[in-house]
Formats: structure tokens, sequence, C-alpha cells
């Protein structure tokens, strides 16, 4: 007897099953263990709105060329998903089209099968708001999808019949699918191309509007940090702290990639230098490269700040693993080499007081965005960073010098000043280009 899906299942989660692979090349030196990629592949599906039922590992050389793990092990995981119900397998890394093709096949037609970029899409699909944001995730899906597009066809496959088909399939009966597919592909390869194109548009605003900070010698600092670390909680600390007037307007959660879409916020430094502080996407392990790839207007934006703060969750079980992952990724973007303070988020949430390094090593600081803890030491060690690409200048400037005193103080950090008699005598820390034109204005 079929079964019947009531209304009440519509409305609820999703029954998934996870599956993962240890391989002999793959495990050596790497920073994850199996448990804790999958134990992270479940966080990703709930944050999908997905319900973990079950789960199974395979060890093995190398992934298996047709069905990623063992044909055994296939059949196993086949017979688990029957006795559980389950509606979606969800895989730790990216599947070849084949493997995934052969799986649907081997799992059955009301079983979807997917990998855990396929996964990260989907949520970055849920959590775009801007129009950039959503133009990026638009661009990476129609990439992965592209060539995995057979199996959309397959219902042509069966529909054909009669002489076309031919008492064994043959050309006819494969004829309507490949038509319709290659018209799909070409379809998808123009929108494509038009995504790019409005992509590209975005990537030269950006650029227009980081010459412009350049010239101005605004200085900039991004927010980098593996996903949930509390990026977007610190941005909008530090914008309290600073008392800029900007405080507020990041959402916010406790949970993986809650916010994708740039925000910056204007920060006042203790000296009362102002720079701009840019939350951005957050990393994760096997990070789909299609994302990487659409997310490169934004992600620029990285490799071209003045100094990172690279935030970490003090309390999460694979910090170091998660240190490492967005060290590659900052990497592969340009970014390895640019200045960085080490920033560990969450102290509130210890039960005993930091030790070592990470108290406040080289580079290191400990602080609470929630409780607020150490960030004025935080504001005040980004402003000592900060200098260390700017030149000293002590200098009397007469008062009829006013619009280059204003420059003095909009773009550089200003230690120390004092109105006298004849000018206004300033002890600072300028862009090399600032120092020049000052120098050459004032004998």
């Amino acid at each position: 007897m079929s079964r019947v899906k009531t209304p009440a299942r519509d409305h609820s989660p999703e029954n998934v099953f996870l599956v993962g692979l240890e391989t002999r090349r793959g495990s050596r030196g790497a920073p994850w263990s199996l448990q804790e990629s999958l134990e992270e592949l479940g966080r990703l599906a709930k944050t999908a709105g997905l319900r973990v039922a079950g789960s199974n590992t395979q060890k093995l050389a190398g992934p298996h060329p047709t069905t990623y793990v063992g044909p055994g092990k296939a059949e196993e995981i086949r017979e688990q998903i029957r006795a559980l119900d389950i509606e979606t397998v969800i895989f730790d890394d990216e599947l070849a089209p084949a493997q995934q093709r052969n799986l649907e096949r081997l799992f059955g037609e009301k079983v979807k099968v997917l990998d855990r970029s396929a996964l990260i899409l989907d949520i970055f699909a849920q959590h775009a708001r801007t129009r950039e944001g959503q133009l990026q995730v638009e661009l990476a899906q129609y990439e992965y999808r592209l060539p995995r597009l057979t199996r959309m066809w397959t219902h042509l496959v069966r529909q054909a019949g009669g002489r076309a088909g031919g008492a064994a399939g043959g050309v006819g009966l494969r004829g309507p699918g490949e038509t319709q597919l290659e018209s799909d592909r070409r379809q998808i390869r123009r929108h494509i191309t038009v995504l790019k194109q409005e992509l590209e548009k975005v990537r030269l605003h950006r650029d227009a509007a980081y010459r412009y900070r350049q010239r101005r010698g605004i200085k900039t600092a991004a927010l980098v940090g593996y996903t949930n670390a509390g990026k977007s909680s610190l941005l909008n600390a530090l914008s309290r702290t600073s008392g800029d007037g900007e405080a507020g307007g990041v959402l916010e959660a406790d949970q993986l990639f809650s916010t994708l879409d740039p925000t910056t916020r204007r920060i006042r430094l203790p000296r009362g230098t102002r720079i701009l502080v840019t939350d951005t996407v957050g990393f994760i392990n096997k990070l789909p490269v299609n994302l990487i790839a659409a997310f490169r207007a934004t992600l620029e934006g990285i490799a071209r700040a003045d100094l990172l703060l690279h935030l970490v969750d003090v309390t999460a079980p694979c910090a170091e693993a998660h240190i490492r992952t967005v060290e590659q990724v900052l990497s592969e973007l340009g970014a390895g080499e640019l200045p960085r303070l080490l920033v560990w988020n969450k102290i509130d949430l210890l039960s005993s007081p930091l030790r070592g390094e990470t108290a406040g090593g080289r580079n290191q600081i400990a602080v609470s965005a929630k409780s607020g803890e150490n960030l004025t030491a935080l504001l005040e060690t980004m402003e000592t960073l900060l200098k260390r690409g700017l030149v000293p200048i002590d200098i009397l400037l007469p008062y009829s010098a006013d619009s280059l005193k204003n420059l003095i103080f909009e773009q550089g950090m200003v230690e120390w000043f004092r109105y006298g008699p004849t000018g206004t005598r300033i002890r600072a820390y300028v862009p090399a280009r600032l120092a020049g034109k000052v120098k050459a204005s004032v004998p």
C-alpha cells in the first residue's frame, strides 16, 4: 500500500543521513578528523533546517570512482536509509557528477543525493540578503549544477517510446533528452555570462571605492575567521565601544553563515582616528571552489585591507583547525602576508582564565564581544599595528593651514597637539604621501 504524505509532514524537518569518508592520503597532516568533519556537516544540515537521522563512515585508500564509498558500504547505506525513512543523503565531500548519478540510481528516485558543497550553497542561498550576495550565490549554484544536469532529463528517456526508442533503447530513445539537455546547458551558460558581467560591475565599483579610500589615506581593517566565530557581534561591539554613533545593525546569530553580505562600519580608535572595519563572510572547512570564485569581488576587499583581525572562537574544540583553515583560504586570496591580529573571542564562556600566548602573546589578544571585556585594549592594539605603515611627523602648522591640519586629523593618528601663538603644534603618524605634502607646505 502506498504511503500518503500528510500536510503535517510538509512542515516537519527533512530527515537526512550523513556519510563521511576517511582516506589515507587525505588524512596525512589533515587538521580535521573524520568525526569532527562529520559533526560540522551535521551543524550545517541543522542550519539548513534539516534533521540528522543517522550517519555512516568508512575508511578507504581513496574515494571509490563510481560510488565514492565502496560498493558494499553503499549497499549498507541503502538499507539504512530505507529503514530510517530518509529523504536526503549528504556526503561530506564534493561528489563527482558520475558518482552522484550512480548513488541516485542505487538509493532510488525518492532519495536525494547531495554533497557538502550543495548543502553550503543552499545555506548561502537562504541567507543572502543584498542583490550582490544573491548574484554571487546564484552564479556559484549555476556553475555547480552545470555538469550535473544529466539526471534532470532522465524522465525524457523513460517517456520516449515506439519506433524512436528501438528494441534496446538506441539513438531514438536518447534524442529528446539530449536535445533538451543541450538547450538547457546553453541557457545556463548564457545566464552565467550575464551574472559574471553584473558581478564585474560590482568589482569595478568596489575598486573605485578602494582607490578613493587610498587617495584619502583612510585605513581599513577586515574581520576574518571561521564561521560562527562572532565577527558580526564583534563589529557591533566595537561600534558601541568606540562611541562613533554607528552601533548595531549587523545580524548576530548562533548559527553557521548567519551573515553573508559584507558590512562596513566606521570605528573611532582611542586617539580619535577613524577607520573602516568590514565584517566578511565566514570561512569553513572544504569551502566550495565555486563559492570562492563567485565571491571574488567581496573577498578582494580582504586582500586590500591594512589590517586583518583574525577572529577565533576560543571555546571551539577545533579552534586550531579553524585557524589553519582560515590561514589556507587567506593564502589562496593573496592575503597571507598582510598584517594581522589574532583575536580570541568568547572568553566570557570560559570557566578558567586563559594561559600562555592565548592570553596575550605577540599579535594576539583575548576579548569578549558579548561582555565587552578587553575591547578597549583591542582598539589600542589595532591603533598600534596600523601605525607601522605610517610616517611620524612633529610640526608647527600656521593657523592659515587649516585644511592641512584637517587632513592630518582625518588620515593620520594624532599623538599630541597644542595651540600656540602662531599655530598648532602637532605630533602624529600620517601616510607617507601626506607627510611629504606637509613637509613641502611648511618651511
